[in-house]
């Protein structure tokens, strides 16, 4: 991948960062560092390499998806500063 001004400009924006030009040399200098490194990796042969060991076992933690006790509306509506028909009236947001 070739590192263009017009390349890192663009990442300036979409960071909203205001480089110096010597800075945007540095950045382009690294990226090019970073997509050359990357490049490399590709070029490895993993072909039958068993994936590597993991510090921390991956399972899943969530709790099964079971419904329990619920709110009337009066009940749910019983707390509210301010009703009406039935739902909540709160502070206009947009305007």
């Amino acid at each position: 991948m070739e590192i263009t001004p017009e390349l890192i400009r663009h990442l300036e924006h979409l960071a909203r960062l205001e480089l110096s030009p010597e800075e945007e040399a540095h950045m382009a200098g690294d990226l090019k560092n970073i997509f050359d490194f990357f490049e490399k990796l590709g070029e490895l042969d993993t072909e039958g390499l068993s994936e590597l060991a993991r510090p921390v076992e991956l399972s899943n933690v969530l709790r099964e998806d079971e419904p329990g006790a619920v709110l009337s509306q009066e009940e749910a509506l019983s707390v509210a500063i301010e009703a009406k028909d039935g739902f909540f009236v709160v502070p206009r947001m947009i305007e």
